[in-house]
This record gives C-alpha cells, structure tokens and sequence, in this order.
C-alpha cells in the first residue's frame, strides 16, 4: 500500500533541489532530468502498481518489496509512476536490494523520471520531515513577504498620491513594470522600468481584449469580463488584472503587469491585494465622497436648482428612466449609543453602513442615520429576492447595532413623502423592537379603486374638527392616531414610539374620539379613519406613482384582536397590508 506523507495545508512545493542539498540525507541522483521540478508531498509504497494511489508532485520512495524481477516489469512500473504525475522516484537500497537494480536506472532514464538513491542510514521519515519543515520555512518567508507587501500598499493607499503610490509599491515587490490602463488602452499611471514599445503594446492590446469581452446581454445588463489574462512576449511574462466592484463609470480600468520572472504564490496575493485597493480609489465613491457628476448637482443645488432637476445626476448610470429613491432613517441601539460622535459623522460607522445599505449618501448625526438609497429595490425584483434583501439588511442592521426604518420607491419629487415614511418606519421598529421595518406599497388594496380627489376630500373633511384643537395641537393629535392604529391600539408600544407616558397616549386618544364625535373601539371606525389618514395631504406620494395607490404610513398593518399591553380588552383593528 501507499502511505503519503501531508504537508501543512497551503505549503508550497519545493524544488527537488532542496531536498538533495541536504547533507544529513545523502541523497544522490542516479537518474533522469536534473531539473527544477516541484515536490509537493512525498510517500512511501511497496505495491507492484503503486499509479492508481497518486495524485501527482510526489517523490515516491520504496525499498523494491514488490518491485517487478524482470526488465519489461521495471519499465511498466515506471512508466506508470510517470503517468500518475510522480515528481520523483527516491530507491532504498536496503534491505531488500544492496545497491539500486541497473534496470530501474534504464527505466528511469528513457522515462525522464529523477531517481534518487537513498542511502541505508537514511530514514525515509526523516526525508519526509525535512521536506515538509523546508516548506513550512518557505511558507513562513512568503507570509513574511506577503505581509510587508500589503503594510506597503496600505500606507501608499492612505497617501494623496494614492493611485501612482500603489502600482509602485506593486512594482518594488513583483520586480516588473505596472501600470493602470483604461477602456481605450490608454496608460493612466505606471511604475517601474518601461519595458521597450512592443512589450508595452502587447499589454495595452491585451487589456483592451480582455476588458472587450465584456457584451451587454439582450436584458442591457453587462456581463462581468474576465478577471485576469496572460501572454508572453520574448522574455516578458505579460499579465492583465480587472479591477473588481465599479459604480458605472466610463467602463473599467484593467492593472497591467509585465515581469521577467514567472507569478509566485507571494506575487499573485500581492497582486490580488493590489487590484482591490485601486478598484476603491478608482471609485467615483472612494471613501464614501462623491464623484464629478454628484458634485455638480451639488453646485446646481446651492445655486438655486431644483432637487427633481439633479437627482438623475445622483442616479446610477444603468437606472432606468425616472429613477427612484429609498430614504433610511436609522437610530443606534447597540452598545456604542449614546457615545459622542461627532456630527460630520464617524468615518468607520459610515463605511460600514454604507456598504450594508448600498449607498455612499449618508448623513450621520451623533446616533441618528438618514440616507438616500438611489435605484430604489431595483424594479423587477421578485417577492422573494425582496425577502432576501430585506432579511440581509435586518442582519446588517443588527450587526452594526443599528435600527432602521426604510420608506418606499418613490419619484424625487416624493422624497418629502418617502422621509416620512422612514421616520414612521423607524418608531415603529423602535416600538416593535425589530431591527428593520419597511414601508409598504401595496399593489392591490382598497386605495386603488377609489378616486383620488373625492379620497383627499373625505379626508380633510373627516378629520376637520381637530382643526381647532387646543396644544398640542392637530398635527399631533393626527400623528398619535395613526401610530396607535398601526400598533394595533398598544398604549406602551405607542408610548414608546411617540417617547411620551401612556397616560399622555391615552389623554390624546381620548381627546381625538372627544372632538371627532366617534367610537374608537368600532372596529369600522378604526378602519374608517385608517383609510382617510392615508389620503391626508402629503401623506401619499404626488408623482411617478398611481393617482390612488395603496399604501400605509407606518409598515403596519393585519388585523388583530384580543387583550392589549394594559390588560384592558382591544377590539379587532384594520391596517392595509401585512408586516
């Protein structure tokens, strides 16, 4: 049977070279190529077909046990060694054989298979232990290496010259010439010796090929180009990296690389390291900023444009036409609230939430979150992928210590709608204990068989009285009904969504039945006054939407019955929608 010897996981090969360099093994080669040929694990066997055991870079050692007597037998056993992918054969010439059979080394020989001749005060154990303690050696120079080349990018990543910074850093540590090439094949920035023009035009044509690949599908979606392609060029090793990630700018940016030695294992995640930190400085959104087109709408906003007018220049490139908007407002809950922060916000929180939420427009204020989520969910997405999406931000929240409320897809024009929605989102997240709550449109409710002018008109109608109520005053006498509504008639949920006693919920409560003249314990009632708080002015949005569509203010929303949190009995409620 065979018996292989493991190396440590991620040990690199290691040249036959090494192993016959060390003076305590005596090792010498008595046959086949003298070459650089890799050994990536060494094993014992002593069975007559030891082939269907292999898996290729071994140094294969036995005593002749069960080696074929005859020359035809020899050749058949080495042939199939070297069919197996064996790297080398190593022959103990004890105990069965004095001295290595003469037709093992003609076999060896017309086979092109190294034969090492392993002395009798050679151990095999010890060949095996002193392979794989010069591998775990090597690996522990490249994690040596790999580390100051990732110290050095880092620190070239964080200086103002950023970009021209990390391709030289690149360059030191591949010994190559690097450089960062653009959709049309132009150099941007390169670093290192210039190697002579063909050189560098094979790599320029050779970015632009790869990043060609690249074809937009019948859908208008673009297909992700290849990640890396190689040529050769007389001495030149010729490599091109695409960068990852991208905010839909011009097209995408490919790391060129051409060196005279083969990539090591050292070389490829130095590279690897390298092609993320120039994808984040090559994107419009590096360091959650904001690109060219986002500072211009900025200074079309302060000079007096409208936010309907500038808001396609904040969109995405492939939005599609009338693009939409999600706002976010989130509060801080886990273990770093109420910390001072200052107000322009805390770079690593906003990185982190930036990522979770999708969107480089932020505004972090202490422990208080509102965002801009351009693209909306992305129109077409299926109920499940909503599911999904939502379960991940609920996760993303949580982790960050985060609550969220999320308003609906609106138009820009509805954005005062939509921060709302959020706002109301949020209290009930907060008053729900939920780590995320989403505002819901739904497609098919009552809403949008009625007309929208008579439902605006019921509404001011209905709620006309409160017109002349005394402080608080009927902006806040409407805003405590409907979050009472939405939490199902909860006096402590509302308490704590609205921040007031419940004895103040219930004094409002209490007033809003008192100058409405109804009976908010009628199930109909209750229903009646949901529905006409949704067609209040500013309560549903005015463009890109249907004229009467429905929707709920607060993501609330099933019917319920039973005992409420005051132990006191709740009549069944109506909200459109489910949470």
């Amino acid at each position: 049977m065979t018996t292989p010897h493991a190396p440590a996981p991620g040990s690199p090969a290691l040249p036959l070279a090494t192993l016959l360099a060390d003076p305590e093994l005596g090792l010498e080669q008595i046959a086949g190529p003298v070459d650089d040929r890799l050994i990536g694990t060494a094993g014992t066997t002593e069975v007559e077909d030891p082939a269907p055991y292999l898996i290729g870079g071994e140094l294969l050692m036995t005593a002749g046990v069960r080696l074929p007597h005859t020359a035809e037998g020899i050749d058949a056993y080495v042939r199939g060694v070297v069919g197996a992918g064996a790297a080398a054969l190593g022959f103990g010439v004890a105990p069965v054989y004095d001295e290595v059979p003469p037709e093992l080394v003609r076999a060896c020989e017309r086979h092109a298979l190294p034969l090492l001749r392993i002395p009798v005060a050679t151990p095999f154990v010890a060949i095996g232990r002193s392979l794989y303690g010069a591998m775990a050696e090597a690996r522990t120079r490249d994690l040596r290496q790999i580390s100051r080349a990732q110290s050095g990018l880092a620190s070239a990543a964080a200086r103002p010259d950023a970009m021209p910074a990390v391709l030289h850093q690149l360059s030191t540590h591949l010994a190559a010439w690097t450089v960062l090439i653009d959709a049309h094949g132009r150099e941007l920035f390169s670093a290192g010796p210039r190697p002579e023009p063909a050189v560098r035009q094979q790599l320029l044509d050779l970015a632009v090929r790869t990043m060609g690949r690249s074809r937009r599908t019948g859908a208008g979606r673009a297909q992700r180009p290849p990640t890396a392609a190689a040529e050769h060029h007389a001495g030149s090793r010729l490599t091109v990296h695409t960068l990852p990630g991208g905010d839909g700018g011009a097209g995408p940016l490919v790391v060129g690389i051409a060196a005279a030695a083969p990539p090591t294992v050292v070389h490829r995640s130095v590279t690897g390291v390298a092609t993320v930190l120039l994808s984040l400085l090559t994107s419009p959104r590096h360091a959650l900023g904001t690109d060219t087109a986002g500072a211009g709408a900025l200074v079309r906003l302060m000079l007096g444009a409208s936010p309907a007018s500038v808001a396609p220049a904040l969109l995405p490139a492939d939005a599609p036409p009338g693009g939409r908007w999600v706002v976010v407002h989130g509060l801080r809950t886990g273990p770093k609230a109420g910390r001072t922060v200052p107000s322009d916000g805390d770079p690593v929180q906003l990185a982190a939430l930036g990522t979770a939420l999708g969107t480089s427009y932020l505004d972090l204020d202490g422990d208080a979150l509102r965002a801009l989520v351009p693209g909306g969910r992305g129109g077409g997405a299926g109920a499940d992928a909503v599911l999904d999406l939502e379960e991940a931000e609920a996760e993303a929240a949580a982790r960050l210590g985060w609550t969220l409320g999320f308003s609906a897809p609106v138009a820009t024009v509805d954005l005062p709608v939509a921060d709302t929605q959020a706002e109301r989102a949020l209290r009930r997240a907060l008053a729900t204990r939920a780590p995320v709550v989403h505002h819901r449109t739904e497609e098919q409710s009552v809403h949008g068989i009625v007309n929208a002018a008579d439902a605006t008109a019921l509404a001011r109608s209905r709620f006309a009285p409160l017109d002349a109520a005394a402080s608080p005053g009927p902006a806040v006498l409407l805003e405590t009904l409907r979050t009472w509504l939405a939490l199902q008639g909860s006096w402590d949920q509302t308490a704590s969504a609205l921040q007031v006693h419940r004895n103040t919920v219930r004094h409002r409560i209490g007033r809003v039945a008192e100058l409405l003249g109804t009976d908010l314990q009628d199930p109909d009632v209750r229903m009646e006054l949901w529905f006409a708080l949704r067609w209040l002015p500013g309560e549903h949005p005015a463009g890109g939407g249907r004229a009467a569509g429905g929707g709920r203010a607060d993501g609330g929303g099933g019917a319920d019955g039973g005992t409420d949190a005051d132990g006191g009995r709740q009549t069944v409620t109506w909200t459109p929608g489910r949470s």
